[in-house]
């Protein structure tokens, strides 16, 4: 299943993603596949004390996507089978651009590093909030 995308016309599909067998380390090899697929609670202790989890993507952004969404959900009925792969396509997509949005905060705070300039911590301290609230997210789904 795939799906152009409308920035770069490259094909995308989640597949692309999980077809990298040789990027899992050792320790995620070692667990059976059905405890990878199996939803972790966080202990109540983990939630305490955490800010709001912030937005991942610019407000613009986000609902662009929403509104892909509506339409591949509305095209169920007439075509049910495009709309499962118009879905995988969008979810590839927004996995592609959130993956690039923490390549490129990562890339502006190693420019800073590389020219040995201090960075702020509270700069550091929102990047880690920014890391935390999305893995929190990842491992809430």
């Amino acid at each position: 299943m795939t799906m152009r995308t409308e920035t770069t016309g490259e094909q995308l599909s989640t597949a692309d993603f999980a077809a990298a067998p040789e990027r899992r380390t050792a320790a995620e090899e070692a667990i059976p596949s059905a405890e990878r697929q199996t939803p972790v609670e966080p202990k109540p202790a983990d939630r305490a004390d955490r800010p709001q989890p912030s937005p991942l993507f610019a407000g613009n952004e986000a609902e662009g996507f929403r509104g892909r969404w509506s339409d591949v959900q509305a095209g169920f009925v007439d075509e049910p089978r495009r709309a499962v792969e118009q879905a995988d396509g969008l979810v590839a997509e927004v996995m592609q651009r959130l993956a690039q949005v923490f390549a490129d905060e990562r890339r502006t705070l190693e420019q800073q590093w590389d020219r040995g300039a201090e960075t702020d911590t509270e700069e550091l301290r929102q990047a880690l909030q920014r890391y935390r609230s999305f893995f929190d997210r990842l491992l809430a789904l």
